[in-house]
């Protein structure tokens, strides 16, 4: 029996042999990252430095986008030195690390978009009373909230599943995961896979909770309020339900892949999939709320106008 404390690396087995095409998906994942990177960078310099933008649903936005630059930074630095590596190891620490950072930006992202729904439900079905509703000092507790709370949660995760005797260091994944790992333990887990389950769904399933209560709210003032209450709910929830709908197909196969044999699914589809839910988000959101929301997108023209002069 190995103990944990004798593992000093995992081993990462979804990688496969491709040859010459590893120069191929590590200029096409380079790309994908410095483009997560300015994209976001450029949102969050944007909502910063413009006074105009010193408002909930952007402090909301700054806070998602720098979700995104957080989590793609735990996936994207890795990937590209293991597709460009010929031993697919990874120390135990650094394996932590990465799922204390995968993980917690998942439910990072699930709680910035439930309480970007909120202050859409204020602004919507109580507008004149926003303003003194959703105040500042809410707004900081609210970020604050979305997160601690997940890091709290990884840390009494990690702080169980570390100490395990483990019987093996194969994980059949790209990158590690805490149900990769646990699954390796020569002990009764079953602790810690309740607590998992709890934190998961606790944390999914609260979220969701209030999305629907706050989308259910809107559409009843949509549907009995005038046609300009329309217009503005349509334009500033469209993005937000896209990348709720994004995220959710991600995270959803993640978690079916982490708890249930996917032997089935082909190899390159699961990796695929397995990726989509820590690279959908930092790619999708930028550029939807870019294009959709108007202060943002005439600010970012009027920034790159600028730039050619």
């Amino acid at each position: 029996m190995l103990n944990s404390s004798q593992v000093s690396y995992f081993t990462l087995a979804a990688y496969f042999d491709t040859g010459l095409l590893k120069y191929l998906c590590f200029m096409i994942i380079m790309s994908l990252y410095f483009f997560i990177l300015c994209s976001n960078l450029l949102l969050i310099v944007v909502i910063c430095m413009n006074r105009s933008l010193h408002e909930p649903m952007y402090i909301f936005l700054c806070s998602l986008f720098v979700n995104e630059l957080y989590g793609s930074t735990g996936l994207f630095p890795f990937l590209l030195v293991q597709i460009l590596s010929d031993v697919h190891t990874v120390s135990a620490s650094v394996c932590f690390l990465q799922i204390f950072c995968v993980h917690s930006y998942g439910a990072v992202e699930y709680l910035n978009l439930a309480i970007m729904s909120y202050d859409r439900y204020l602004a919507i079905c109580y507008p004149l009373q926003y303003n003194t509703r959703m105040t500042y000092k809410k707004i900081a507790i609210l970020i604050a909230l979305t997160w601690l709370y997940p890091c709290f949660a990884m840390v009494v995760l990690l702080s169980l599943s570390s100490p395990l005797p483990l019987c093996g260091n194969i994980v059949n994944k790209v990158y590690c995961d805490t149900y990769s790992v646990v699954k390796l333990a020569c002990t009764d887990t079953s602790k810690i896979n309740i607590y998992g389950l709890m934190a998961t769904f606790g944390t999914i399933f609260g979220a969701l909770l209030l999305i629907l209560y706050t989308y259910i709210k809107i559409l009843v003032v949509c549907f009995l309020g005038s046609k300009q209450t329309r217009q503005k709910a349509v334009s500033t929830c469209t993005p937000h339900l896209a990348s709720l709908l994004n995220f959710s197909f991600g995270a959803s196969f993640e978690i079916l892949q982490s708890r249930f044999n996917m032997s089935s699914v082909p190899n390159v589809l699961r990796i695929f999939l397995s990726l989509y839910f820590l690279t959908c988000q930092p790619l999708f959101n930028p550029v939807m709320y870019g294009l959709k929301l108007s202060k943002i997108r005439v600010i970012c023209r009027s920034l790159i106008s600028k730039a050619d002069y």
